[in-house]
Formats: C-alpha cells, sequence, structure tokens
C-alpha cells in the first residue's frame, strides 16, 4: 500500500509522469499541453528519449524552463518500451508512477481517474482499458482490432485484466521497481502482474484510444514476437504452479473511479 507515516493520503506532487519517446517532434508540444490542461498537480514530467532522429529532443528542451520536465536520453540501449519505462521508474523523483505514450493516443483527461485510487490509498496499480465498458477504439481497422482484442484474451488467465495490453497506467515506483527491475520488451502491465502473482490491488477505468494523428507506430513484428514468446513462458510457468494460484488472485476492480477522483479533488 502506498501511504504516508500516519497512513494519510499522499499529495499529488509525489506523482512522475514518465512518457517514453521515439521521433515524437511534433507531438510533444500538444501532450504537455493537454497534461497541464488538466489541472491535476504532479511533481515532473520525465521523457524517455530512446535515439530520436527527429527534433523530438530539442522540442522536450524548450519546454524545460516553463514546466517541471526533465529529459533522459538513452542511446545505443536495446531494452525496448518497457526497458525505458523502467529506466524512467529508476529516476523518477515521485513515490507513484503514471506512464503514457507521446503520441496522444491515451487521453490526458483521464490521469485523475488513474491517480485518485493510488493517492487515496484504495489500489496498487490502476489500468485504463480499452475493453471494459465505456472503453473503445474508434477508428482501428477490423484486423487490428482482432488482433488487439486476441492477445488480451490470451493475457486474461495470466493477469485477470481486460486489456494489460496497454500502456496507460499508474502504480507505485517501489512497487513497479520490486516486481519487474530486468522487464524489457513491449507490454509492462502483463509483464507486472505475471510477477506480481495476485498479491495487487488492481483497478481498471474505461478509456477512449484514439489513433495516432501524427507520426509512425512503434509496433513491429519483431516486439510482437518478443511479447509472444514472453506470454507462452509466461503460461507455462503459470501452468506449472497450478490452479491454486489463480483461485488466490485479488481481482480487479471495474468501473469509473469519477466519484473517487471528485472526492480527491475536495481534499485537495
Amino acid at each position: 500500500m502506498i501511504a504516508t507515516m500516519d497512513n494519510s493520503p499522499l499529495p499529488a506532487n509525489s506523482v512522475s509522469i514518465i512518457v517514453p519517446t521515439l521521433n515524437e517532434e511534433e507531438n510533444i508540444a500538444p501532450l504537455v499541453s493537454q497534461i497541464t490542461a488538466c489541472a491535476v498537480p504532479f511533481r515532473e514530467i520525465l521523457f524517455i528519449d530512446d535515439g530520436s532522429a527527429d527534433g523530438t529532443r530539442e522540442k522536450i528542451r524548450a519546454l524545460e524552463g516553463a514546466h517541471p520536465i526533465r529529459l533522459i536520453e538513452q542511446d545505443g540501449s536495446d531494452l525496448g518500451l518497457a526497458g525505458a519505462i523502467m529506466s524512467g521508474a529508476r529516476a523518477a523523483q515521485g513515490v507513484i508512477l503514471l506512464v503514457m505514450d507521446a503520441d496522444l493516443s491515451h487521453p490526458p483527461d483521464r490521469i485523475e481517474d488513474l491517480l485518485a485510487p493510488l493517492l487515496t490509498g484504495t489500489a496498487d496499480l490502476v489500468v485504463g482499458s480499452r475493453y471494459i465498458d465505456g472503453g473503445s477504439t474508434p477508428g482501428w481497422p477490423i484486423w487490428r482490432r482482432i488482433v488487439s482484442r486476441a492477445g488480451a484474451a490470451l493475457a486474461y488467465p495470466l493477469t485477470g485484466l481486460h486489456d494489460s495490453m496497454c500502456g496507460f497506467f499508474a502504480i507505485g515506483r517501489g512497487r513497479l521497481l520490486e516486481l519487474a527491475p530486468q522487464t524489457s520488451g513491449f507490454k509492462i502491465v502483463f509483464e507486472t502482474m505475471v510477477r506480481a502473482r495476485g498479491t495487487l490491488r488492481v483497478r481498471e477505468i474505461p478509456i477512449v484510444f484514439r489513433e495516432r494523428v501524427r507520426g509512425k507506430s512503434k509496433m513491429s513484428f519483431n516486439i510482437a514476437l518478443r511479447f509472444f514468446f514472453r506470454w507462452m513462458r509466461a503460461m507455462f510457468q503459470h501452468l506449472v504452479r497450478g490452479p491454486h494460484h489463480h483461485e488466490e488472485r485479488v481481482r480487479p476492480t471495474i468501473g469509473n473511479v469519477s466519484n473517487e477522483a471528485r472526492s480527491f479533488r475536495e481534499s485537495k
């Protein structure tokens, strides 16, 4: 559980927002603008850049004077998206981490709902879900919907999450470093849930995942193949451990947390 010494809720400025980037020059300024427009207090925005060849880093540096922004340059590494997130987690100054994509596909107006259960101590992990009531993926072609939903369905027996493949989530920094210190690959929520073995209190909230307007998707066949083999290994380990581990799993809570977020706003 995330709490202060007297078990009171944590202040909102305990939050570090982690944003991995790769050639996102056109999206940096709009993303920062939308995050700050939410009026949700945070300690810092950490951009973890993995060797961008465009003006991404220059755009980030240009905003450092006006906002609590830090740039971490990760050149020559081959850790993947999850590895970049873990680099940000190790460097973060906040107690709570919120992770989101740089391409504006994750809605910044849902940041408060992701943070509220952690800040009030009622959850250990909050995940934005495209596949519960209220969630959606407008504009996706049918093949992408099938592939994404199939991957989420295959992961469900291991995670209990309807959308463990989404990269929009919030978690305590200490828990993430404890559970996934060597994580590499693409789907860090999946990795974290498998390693947690049902010990996390999890909430899922619905999000509308919008296709990027600018830039190129980072998904590739190699990344998808790496996730597939990681999933196969995790499934084998799950079967070896036996069904009792599944029965003891702390089931995620599904639903809108607007009331909890409202209570948090009133307490600020």
